[in-house]
C-alpha cells in the first residue's frame, strides 16, 4: 500500500505541479470552466454529438497542461480531428508546450505526432465529404495557426525570461566581484605600504641602533649621557619590533584575503614609486651608493665593487636591486654589527647579479651591549624573493663557509614591469610580495566581459522565434493560396459545359461518355444527389454543375448522366432550388 500511495503521490505532483497559490487555483479553475463551456457550445452548434464528452475532457486537459504539456498537446490535437470544440484548448496547449518543454526533440516530436493524429482522424471522419488533400491542407494550416504559432510565442517568452534571470544573476555576481576587487585592492595597497615601511624605515632604524650602540662605548660620555644613549638605542629596537609586528599583521591580512576572480593589483609599484635606475638616491641602482655611504657613516666597513659594462635596467628591476642591497645591509647591521660588508654589482651578459656578503660578527649575533636581541619579522627576504620573481629574477640567501651570510639576486635586464608581470609571475604576486593576486581585466569595472556579451547577443531568443513565426505565417499564406487554387480547380472539375452536354447522346458507350466528362468533386455535387426527374430503374447516375448561370443566389443548374449496362440511358439538365 505504501508503494501505491507513493506512486500515486508522485503521479499527482507530476501532473499537477505546484506551487498552488490562491491566485493560481482561481485562474486554473476559471480557465478550465470557460474552455470546457466553449467546447460544449461549439459541439452543440455543430451537432456532432460530442458535447457531453468534449467539454469535461477539455477542462481536464487544461488543468493537466502545466505538468504534462507534451501529452496534453498530442491529446488535444487528436481531439481536434473529431470536432472543433478543442480548438481553443489547442492554443493553450501549444503555448504550454512551447514554454515548458525544454528538449527540442521532444517538443518537435510532440507537434509532429499531434498533427499526424489530427490529420488521420480528420480524414477518417470527413473523407466522404471532402477531398483528402483538402483535409490535409486545412489541418496543416489550422495546426500551424492554432498550435505552432502560440508555441513559438510561448517559447520566446520562456527563453527571454530565462535570459533575463541569467543576466540578473550575472549582474549580481559582477557586483559581488567588484566589491571583492575593491577590497583586495585596499589590502594590496596596505601590504605595499607595509613593505615599503619595512624596507625604508627598517633600514633607518637599524642605522640608528648601530649609531647609538657606538655611542654607548664612547669613553668621553658621562654615565648620564651613556644612560640616555642606551635608552635611545632601546627605543630604536622597540620601534623596530613594533614596525615588524605591524608589517607582519598587514602581510597576514593581505595573504588571507580571498582572491576574487580578476582581483586587481592596485598597489603594484609604478616607476614613480620604485624610481628608475638612473635616479640617484630614489631607489634605483644609483641609490645603492647612498646606502653604502649611510652604512659607512655608522662605523661599518662597507666595500662597493662594480664589475662589467654597465647596462640600463627597467625601473622595477633597478628598484629590486636597491631593495636587495638595503635589506642585506639592514640584516648585517642587526645580526653582525661591526662586521665588514662587501656589496658587489656584476653586470653579466644577460642579467645583473647583486651580491652582499658579510663574515661572522665580532660579538655574539643578535645581542647588543645592552642585551637586547635583534628584531626579525621574517618578511624582508620573502618580499625580496617576490620582487625578484616579479621581474623574472631570483634571490638566494644563506650562510657562508666562514659562518657569515650571503645574499645574492639575479635580475634580468629585460625584466617585466610590475603590471605586465603580475599575470605571468609564477605565483601571481604583486610588487610588494602578496601572493595569489592577479591583474584585473579591463572589463572588471565595466560590467560584462566581451565574450559573455557576445554570447548573450548570439543567444537572443527573439531571432529564432521571430524566424519561426515568419515561417509559420508564410506557410499558412501558402496553404491559403493553395486552397484557393484547389477550390477553383475542384469547381472546374465539377462543371460540365453546355456544348459537352449537347454532344453526348443517349445510347453512347459509358466509357466514351466518361472521357468527355470532368472527374467531378463530391464537395460541390453531394447536395445534388437525389434531385431532378426520377432516374431510370437500375441505373447509376452522376451529377455535375452546369456552366450556365441561373442569375440568382437560390438556384443553380445541374447536369445528370445515368448509365446502365455500360450505356448512357438518360441525361438531364435542370434547375435545382436551394
Amino acid at each position: 500500500m505504501d508503494v501505491i500511495a507513493r506512486a500515486w503521490s508522485k503521479a499527482v505532483r507530476t501532473a499537477l505541479p505546484g506551487p498552488w497559490r490562491f491566485g493560481t487555483v482561481v485562474r486554473e479553475v476559471v480557465g478550465a470552466i470557460l474552455l470546457g463551456g466553449v467546447a460544449t457550445l461549439i459541439e452543440v452548434a455543430s451537432r456532432s454529438g460530442l458535447a457531453l464528452s468534449m467539454g469535461p475532457a477539455v477542462a481536464v486537459l487544461f488543468l493537466l497542461r502545466r505538468g504534462l504539456p507534451a501529452t496534453v498537446l498530442v491529446l488535444t490535437a487528436a481531439a481536434s480531428g473529431f470536432g472543433g470544440g478543442s480548438l481553443p484548448l489547442t492554443v493553450c496547449a501549444g503555448w504550454s508546450a512551447g514554454s515548458r518543454v525544454r528538449r527540442v526533440g521532444v517538443l518537435v516530436g510532440s507537434f509532429v505526432v499531434g498533427w499526424v493524429l489530427m490529420t488521420v482522424l480528420g480524414v477518417a471522419k470527413d473523407a466522404g465529404e471532402l477531398p483528402v488533400k483538402v483535409i490535409v491542407g486545412f489541418s496543416l494550416g489550422g495546426y500551424l495557426l492554432f498550435a505552432v504559432l502560440p508555441a513559438l510565442w510561448g517559447r520566446y517568452r520562456a527563453q527571454r525570461r530565462e535570459l533575463m534571470d541569467a543576466l540578473r544573476e550575472r549582474n549580481e555576481q559582477l557586483l559581488r566581484e567588484r566589491a571583492m576587487v575593491a577590497h583586495q585592492a585596499r589590502l594590496r595597497e596596505r601590504h605595499r605600504i607595509a613593505q615599503d615601511m619595512h624596507d625604508s624605515l627598517g633600514h633607518q632604524l637599524a642605522l640608528i641602533s648601530v649609531h647609538t650602540g657606538a655611542l654607548e662605548v664612547d669613553r668621553t660620555l658621562t654615565d648620564r649621557q651613556r644612560e640616555a644613549v642606551g635608552v635611545l638605542r632601546l627605543a630604536a629596537v622597540a620601534a623596530m619590533r613594533e614596525l615588524r609586528e605591524v608589517v607582519g599583521v598587514l602581510h597576514d591580512e593581505s595573504s588571507a584575503a580571498p582572491s576574487a576572480p580578476g582581483a586587481a593589483v592596485a598597489g603594484a609599484e609604478s616607476p614613480a614609486v620604485g624610481a628608475g635606475a638612473g635616479g640617484a638616491g630614489t631607489g634605483g641602482v644609483d641609490g645603492i651608493d647612498g646606502l653604502v655611504v649611510s652604512s659607512r657613516a655608522a662605523g661599518t666597513v662597507v666595500a662597493l665593487v662594480r664589475d662589467g659594462e654597465r647596462r640600463p635596467l627597467t625601473a622595477s628591476a633597478g628598484h629590486a636591486a636597491y631593495r636587495v642591497v638595503q635589506e642585506a645591509l639592514t640584516n648585517a647591521h642587526k645580526h653582525a654589527p661591526g662586521a665588514p660588508i662587501t656589496v658587489a654589482l656584476r653586470y653579466e651578459p644577460d642579467a645583473l647579479v647583486v651580491e652582499v656578503v658579510n663574515p661572522a660578527a665580532p660579538e655574539p649575533v643578535g645581542v647588543r651591549s645592552g642585551g637586547a636581541p635583534a628584531v626579525s619579522g621574517g618578511q624582508g627576504l620573502t618580499g625580496l624573493r617576490e620582487r625578484a620573481r616579479l621581474v623574472g629574477g631570483m634571490v638566494h640567501a644563506g650562510p657562508t663557509a666562514e659562518a657569515g651570510f650571503r645574499l645574492a639576486a639575479v635580475l634580468p635586464y629585460a625584466g617585466a614591469e610590475p603590471n605586465a608581470g603580475a599575470g605571468s609571475a609564477a605565483t601571481g604576486a604583486g610588487a610588494g610580495g602578496a601572493p595569489g593576486v592577479e591583474e584585473a581585466p579591463a572589463w572588471a569595472l565595466d560590467g560584462v566581459p566581451p565574450v559573455a556579451a557576445a554570447q548573450t547577443k548570439r543567444r537572443s531568443p527573439a531571432i529564432g522565434c521571430a524566424a519561426g513565426g515568419v515561417a509559420v505565417l508564410v506557410a499558412v499564406l501558402g496553404l491559403l493560396v493553395w486552397g484557393i487554387v484547389e477550390f477553383v480547380r475542384s469547381a472546374e472539375d465539377s462543371t460540365v459545359e453546355r456544348s459537352v452536354f449537347e454532344a453526348v447522346q443517349v445510347g453512347d458507350p459509358e466509357e466514351e461518355v466518361r472521357r468527355q466528362l470532368p472527374p467531378g468533386s463530391d464537395f460541390f455535387t453531394q447536395n445534388l444527389r437525389g434531385t431532378g426527374p426520377t432516374p431510370p430503374v437500375g441505373s447509376v447516375c452522376h451529377y455535375f454543375l452546369s456552366d450556365e448561370s441561373t442569375g440568382g443566389w437560390d438556384d443553380q443548374n445541374a447536369v445528370r448522366f445515368c448509365f446502365k449496362d455500360g450505356v448512357l440511358v438518360d441525361k438531364q439538365h435542370y434547375r435545382v432550388n436551394q
